[in-house]
């Protein structure tokens, strides 16, 4: 167990790298769209290029940054009776949680658009627009962010059994969004 734990912290340093990464394309995206805009009705000019880096910017942030956010327990989830759980349930819940659903589910996700990826990559696709760009960088988001998102729920399943088994302190605290 002492081997996967190191592992978990090991991924959750790679979660925490990849969420800087994550926020700094929220900043540059939000500072892009704004430059987009001025240029765009102070000088009446546009760029097809800076429109669409401002959505690869975004997608950088969802995909690079969903696994810190599953690591930092604050991802969406649906909590009727969830909050009411005592804590050892709430660990039960999430372990099998991620076993039944998030790693099926983010392995088939990454697995199918792997071919996506090399595809474009290949092709050397882009876009249609006229100044567009090149699509198969954020086209490896998706690949790379459901990879991330698997790893990181395997650090999530180490660290849920290491509690049940007492061999790993966990914050289970859960606060219940403000409806």
């Amino acid at each position: 167990m002492k081997q996967l734990l190191t592992l978990a912290r090991w991924i959750d340093a790679l979660s925490d790298g990849f969420g800087v990464i994550a926020k700094w394309a929220v900043l540059i995206a939000c500072l892009t769209s704004a430059g987009n805009a001025v240029v765009r009705y102070v000088f009446n000019i546009g760029s097809n290029a800076f429109l669409e880096i401002q959505w690869y910017l975004f997608a950088g942030a969802v995909m690079l940054g969903a696994s810190q956010v599953l690591r930092l327990n604050e991802h969406v989830r649906v909590d009727v009776l969830y909050g009411q759980y005592p804590t050892r349930l709430k660990v039960w819940v999430d372990l099998l949680g991620l076993l039944l659903f998030l790693l099926p589910v983010m392995g088939l996700m990454a697995w199918l658009s792997w071919p996506m990826f090399v595809g474009m990559y290949g092709s050397g696709e882009s876009s249609s627009n006229a100044g567009g760009l090149i699509r198969w960088p954020v086209m490896l988001l998706l690949p790379a962010g459901f990879a991330l998102l698997c790893l990181q729920g395997l650090a999530e399943i180490i660290k849920r059994i290491g509690w049940l088994t007492q061999r790993y302190e966990m914050d289970t605290h859960y606060e219940r969004p403000l409806q």
